[in-house]
């Protein structure tokens, strides 16, 4: 069985929307896309194509393989992810979409969500999901999620779509890397670990 690896960008106060650009996703009236970008440097972005580099399987949400086919299958070829992101097998989890996709090598999951994630961690060594936040809840929710590479950035937005919003599961976390970059942004690691345990401070 092979690893399912979710790579998310955060703000301080988890807010996961639209860090690439201003118009990425304007849903719910947003209007701090591209909140990542002034807080980017070059040593924490080789340290994200290092972390994707060991993938050989892309899952996606719908909404963010339409952001990533407008424009992986047209960048510049110098950038390192274009190349990997471009021949890399991508899975696609929509109901909407028909197939056949307009990014090469993409493939429409249907049916059984977990039913189908699982047959394709089977498939795989290491299968990534970037953004996605839809498709990150519910993975999470099926116990489906391996690791978790989070990027926290220092800024805080207050509004906007969060990686654990409602109906998350109660889930303890085992902390297996910290690393402090430029301005502030630290680079977290985690991994499942149960359920939470509960105390009492009265006690």
């Amino acid at each position: 069985m092979g690893t399912l690896i979710v790579t998310e960008f955060l703000t301080l106060d988890g807010v996961a929307q639209a860090p690439g650009e201003p118009d990425e996703d304007r849903d719910g009236g947003f209007s701090h896309g591209g909140w990542q970008m002034p807080l980017l440097d070059e040593k924490s972005g080789a340290v994200m194509f290092q972390q994707a580099s060991s993938m050989d399987a892309l899952l996606l949400g719908r909404k963010t393989y339409d952001i990533f086919a407008g424009y992986w299958p047209k960048a510049p070829e110098e950038i390192p992810f274009t190349g990997l992101l471009n021949g890399v097998p991508k899975y696609v989890a929509s109901r909407t979409l028909t197939e056949p996709l307009a990014w090469a090598n993409s493939t429409l999951v249907n049916g059984d969500l977990a039913e189908r994630v699982t047959e394709i961690k089977v498939r795989h060594d290491e299968v990534h999901v970037i953004g996605s936040l839809d498709l990150a809840q519910s993975l999470l929710r099926a116990g489906l999620v391996d690791r978790l590479n989070l990027w926290v950035y220092p800024v805080l937005l207050g509004t906007g779509k969060r990686l654990f919003g409602d109906g998350t599961v109660p889930t303890a976390l085992r902390l297996t890397e910290s690393v402090t970059h430029a301005h502030g942004t630290l680079q977290l690691t985690y991994e499942p670990a149960g359920a939470p345990a509960y105390g009492d401070a009265a006690a």
